[in-house]
């Protein structure tokens, strides 16, 4: 496994995508922007909370999605980015899986030899890898809030939460995936480093209430309580939007520092994943083997 893993370093894409509600035009933008990502040397690639889905291998196109909307199992997949983001909107931009937005994600990732990461709101994933089995991958905790005259969200009005937990390998590193809400549990965090994660992504759409005072705390937060680097990506902001997204998508090194940070308008950004600094922070402040077992854990539950 380690000689997997004799690359230190990769270069890893957010794009930051303006969602319409036109599908076919988010479709286009965003495989635009991949391209462009995966020129500019990307070889994984990470889109916004509401572009489709998934992690897909360049070599592998198989892939087989689920998700939970409550009082109905399907094998659908509410096309988030291919729409406003929103509950109601779920039902008339859903798609089959496969269809439209896979097909084209997969031609791309294969087309551009990347592994490419998404995530909507209500979605579960499937890591497509070359010569192995698909990994099934859930969003585990459902955005609930209500802040008195500023903001309530309840995806629990129309969605049901994943069970287990999403964590990929590649030939870099083992990446480990929460979709936007999913990063206030520092739990998961905890779980997805004790699996071997060197990288969380976060797909996520934060708003103009909790994106200013909480997006960059919680992203450094998870990095630093870990000493792994943290990603995440949102959708451009769009002021004429029902929900509008606070944008900013970054990336946080293992020390809590902010390596690449986006404003809110469309755009790309890139930085180096560098994992032999990682490993020289874990050496130097070694948190990971000073826990004090015996007084307190962070488990997994068994299935």
């Amino acid at each position: 496994m380690q000689a997997a893993r004799a690359m230190a370093k990769f270069r890893l894409s957010l794009v930051q995508l303006f969602v319409s509600p036109v599908k076919a035009d988010n479709l286009k933008k965003a495989s635009e922007l991949i391209k462009q990502a995966a020129q500019q040397g990307a070889q994984i690639v990470a889109l916004p909370v509401r572009i489709y889905i998934i992690s897909y291998s360049p070599y592998n196109l198989q892939l087989s999605v689920s998700i939970g909307i409550r009082s109905r199992q399907c094998d659908i997949l509410r096309e988030c980015f291919n729409s406003p983001y929103g509950t109601k909107f779920f039902p008339e931009y859903a798609e089959k899986i496969p269809g439209q937005s896979t097909q084209m994600l997969s031609e791309v990732a294969k087309e551009c030899g990347i592994y490419l990461i998404g995530a909507t709101p209500p979605s579960t994933l499937s890591v497509a890898r070359p010569l192995l089995k698909s990994v099934m991958t859930k969003r585990v905790h459902l955005f609930n809030i209500d802040v008195p005259g500023k903001i309530r969200f309840q995806e629990s009005e129309t969605l049901t939460p994943g069970e287990s937990f999403s964590v990929f390998d590649t030939p870099y590193c083992k990446i480990g995936v929460g979709i936007c809400y999913d990063i206030r549990f520092a739990e998961l965090a905890q779980i997805y480093t004790k699996k071997g994660c060197q990288l969380l992504v976060y797909p996520g759409a934060f708003n103009m209430t909790t994106g200013p005072a909480h997006w960059e705390l919680l992203q450094r937060a998870r990095a630093l309580d870990n000493q792994v680097y943290v990603a995440t990506v949102s959708p451009a902001r769009d002021e004429k939007a029902s929900y509008i997204a606070w944008g900013h998508s970054t990336v946080v090194s293992p020390w809590g520092e902010v390596i690449a940070k986006a404003g809110a308008d469309e755009t790309i950004i890139s930085t180096d994943i560098d994992l032999q600094y990682l490993a020289d922070i874990r050496q130097q402040i070694p948190i990971h083997s000073q826990r004090r077992h015996d007084l307190y854990s962070v488990e997994e539950k068994p299935k």
